[in-house]
């Protein structure tokens, strides 16, 4: 039998792979790596089902290709950037002559209110209180991401080690997006649910001293996985009777609204939150000297 009639032509992914990783290694975040890699894939596979090039596509493709993304407009933007980024990148290093996505049309984001479902004060003391039920690891992050405001994968990026002291305040040390290191303070319920789950006072502990490990781990001793503490979060919100789309995200944004309706200064909690535009910020805000990581403490207080 002749091979040639059973063998496809390579499609985009394949064809193209090379300048696919070498954009992949530009990412500077895990996250949005893997979130615009499976954008950019996406694309490729619906361009294979028209037979046409990824590099010789033109915007009124990109225009057909938006017309097929479903979900919140956020996400169709997120995609357009996805691709977008991948084809500014191909004409940095010569692979690509223009870029077809850069005069599509995107969906209007509201910048002003974020879409993220965050907390009343008494839902917030409810998951509080059903994460102490669930367990000294469920409790830990919960404490932890609802006291500082870190993200999950900066909570789950942290060791040990970057847990330690600071001019008298319990300090954990995480890498923000873009790779930038931020030393946020962890408020007295948050410290003691971590001392809790780790099995220690926190005095041997020290930043930069003993062996360190991954701050939340599994029975096993590896990593916690992103995906899994998601849905603890989501689970323990179900239990708390909580309705809606809760997720680690919730707890983030309910820092925010917290902290600002008591009064933080904007710029302290967008420091707190490590945000480099103070619009972003802003959308926490629904009521339209202290240190940035004073913030914490004000939550702790209000949720006390």
């Amino acid at each position: 039998m002749d091979l040639a009639y059973n063998t496809a032509p390579a499609g985009n992914a394949a064809r193209h792979a090379s300048i696919i990783a070498a954009w992949q290694l530009a990412q500077m975040s895990h996250h949005t790596l893997a979130a615009y890699s499976r954008n950019l894939l996406d694309y490729c596979a619906w361009l294979d089902g028209l037979g046409l090039d990824l590099f010789t596509a033109r915007r009124v493709h990109v225009d057909g290709y938006r017309h097929t993304l479903a979900g919140a407009p956020s996400t169709v933007a997120r995609t357009l950037a996805a691709l977008s980024s991948f084809y500014r990148y191909a004409i940095a290093v010569d692979a690509a002559h223009f870029n077809p996505v850069q005069a599509v049309t995107r969906p209007r984001v509201d910048a002003d209110h974020s879409s993220t479902q965050g907390l009343s004060r008494d839902q917030a003391k409810e998951l509080l209180r059903t994460a102490r039920a669930a367990g000294d690891r469920s409790n830990a992050l919960v404490n932890v991401l609802l006291f500082t405001g870190v993200r999950i994968s900066e909570a789950l990026g942290a060791t040990t080690a970057d847990y330690g002291h600071d001019a008298g305040h319990r300090t954990l040390t995480v890498r923000r997006k873009g790779g930038k290191i931020a030393k946020v303070a962890v408020p007295a319920p948050a410290v003691e649910a971590l001392n809790l789950y780790l099995g220690t006072t926190g005095a041997d502990l020290v930043l930069g001293q003993g062996t360190s490990r991954p701050l939340f781990t599994t029975a096993t001793g590896k990593s916690w996985h992103r995906t899994e503490a998601f849905r603890t979060v989501q689970r323990l919100a179900r239990r708390a009777g909580i309705e809606g789309r809760i997720s680690p995200h919730s707890l983030r944004h309910t820092f925010a609204t917290i902290a600002l309706d008591n009064g933080v200064p904007l710029h302290d909690v967008q420091d707190s939150l490590g945000q480099a535009d103070p619009r972003t910020t802003r959308r926490y805000d629904r009521s339209r000297h202290k240190l940035a990581k004073s913030a914490g403490y004000d939550v702790a207080r209000a949720l006390a």
